[in-house]
């Protein structure tokens, strides 16, 4: 008993050789458990692919990369504006009296557009015309009389020689002949001075029936019906613009100016130019530039030049904006497809291709121009494959789909 009191306060455990024990252990839990929970994902993993794999093909909508030359184009920013601006004012004195269109909406040359009361102009031209039909009587009467005095002195002349009359009557006839001439002249003026008052009276009377200069759309009225205008200086109305054709100015670079004049040099005139609209659609009708200033401006080092477009149905309006695009050159052999084909994912463009086993293949794509709704592909796909056009959000690599040429709309409208 003594010998073994004596080894138990002598021995001490080795603390190390534990340590390493327990670490050991904790280590075989850590990996047993990482097993286990593999086992479960891959387990979910299965189950999920096996479950894709019995999901019936999604439909998706196709279109076959193009290959054909095409024309490649420049844009620039653009403005629209009238060929002609008229601003309406009113040029008499009065109270607006009529309103004879409607605001917003195309008016004709020759149209009535407005009438200021015309009553006070009335009557000042009525009171021209009888001071006028005065001026004439009155050179009538001077005619009368100095045809009375030239009879006169053609009577005394000779009695006067013969001193059958006083001389004295013989004078006081021709000094009557010249004051009935200076008479005549006196009444000629005074016709032409009230055939100027009758114009001016005219014009006056004319000025409160106001009507359009020219074919164009007319916009808001200034100043409604009772509201007096014209009083000590014209009164603006309304503005009316001519909207076909319509005019589309923008600016090119100096360097596409010399380009473009280099080009013409060589091959003749531009071709029509096209006009691509705020939503993005091409305007049905080609235009052609008619005018370019003289001189390239000095800050922006840019050229200002106009085009002009039919506009038959007034679909464009002074002041919208739109891009004026150009032909530049020609893309031999360009592949194309749909830009609503094309995706973006990490920076990358991308677009979905349907194998001939109806498979999805991701392909990463190199942009080029733009032709018309289409983007010019330098890399990426071949002519011929067919590309997904509708249905990308529900395809990824790998997945079998159904694809159809026909937009998914239509199909539904059909079943």
């Amino acid at each position: 008993m003594e010998r073994l009191r004596k080894y138990m306060l002598t021995w001490r455990p080795d603390i190390s050789r534990w340590r390493f024990f327990l670490l050991a252990l904790l280590l075989a839990g850590a990996l047993m458990l990482l097993i286990f929970s593999g086992c479960k994902e891959d387990k979910k993993s299965a189950e999920a692919q096996e479950a894709r794999s019995n999901e019936p093909p999604v439909m998706v909508v196709v279109t076959k990369v193009i290959q054909q030359t095409v024309p490649i184009y420049l844009d620039f920013v653009a403005r629209t504006e009238a060929k002609e601006t008229v601003d309406i004012k009113a040029r008499a004195e009065g109270v607006l009296e009529q309103k004879a269109f409607k605001e917003g909406t195309k008016v004709k040359k020759g149209q009535l557009l407005y009438v200021i009361d015309p009553r006070p102009y009335d009557a000042k031209l009525k009171s021209s015309k009888a001071k006028l039909a005065s001026a004439k009587a009155a050179i009538d009467q001077a005619k009368a009389n100095l045809n009375k005095a030239k009879q006169d002195v053609a009577r005394l002349t000779p009695l006067a020689k013969q001193d059958a009359v006083p001389q004295q009557d013989l004078d006081t006839a021709v000094a009557k002949e010249q004051t009935s001439a200076a008479d005549l002249t006196q009444a000629y003026a005074g016709v032409d001075e009230a055939k100027a008052m009758v114009t001016q009276d005219e014009l006056n009377l004319g000025y409160c029936t106001i009507r359009s200069p020219l074919d164009g759309l007319i916009g808001r009225t200034k100043v409604n019906v009772g509201n007096l205008v014209g009083r000590n200086e014209t009164t603006l109305l309304a503005t009316i613009s001519s909207i076909d054709p319509i005019w589309v100015s923008f600016a090119i670079s100096e360097a596409s100016y010399l380009y473009f004049a280099k080009k013409v040099d060589i091959e003749g005139p531009t071709p029509p130019v096209e006009m691509v609209l705020a939503d993005n659609s091409t305007y049905p009708y080609k235009g052609k530039t008619i005018i370019g200033d003289r001189a390239v401006d000095v800050k922006t080092g840019t050229i200002s030049l106009v085009a002009e477009f039919p506009n038959p149905n007034g679909l464009i309006r002074p002041g919208q904006f739109a891009r004026v695009r150009i032909p530049a050159e020609q893309a031999k052999d360009a592949l194309l497809i749909p830009q609503r084909a094309v995706s973006e994912q990490q920076n990358a463009k991308i677009v979905y291709v349907v194998t001939p086993d109806n498979k999805v293949a991701l392909r990463t794509v190199v942009l080029g121009d733009r032709y018309e709704n289409m983007f010019i592909i330098k890399e990426g796909v071949k002519a011929g494959e067919r590309v997904i056009v509708e249905g990308l959000l529900k395809v990824r690599p790998g997945a079998v789909v159904k694809p159809t040429d026909k937009p998914m709309t239509e199909e539904k409208k059909g079943q």
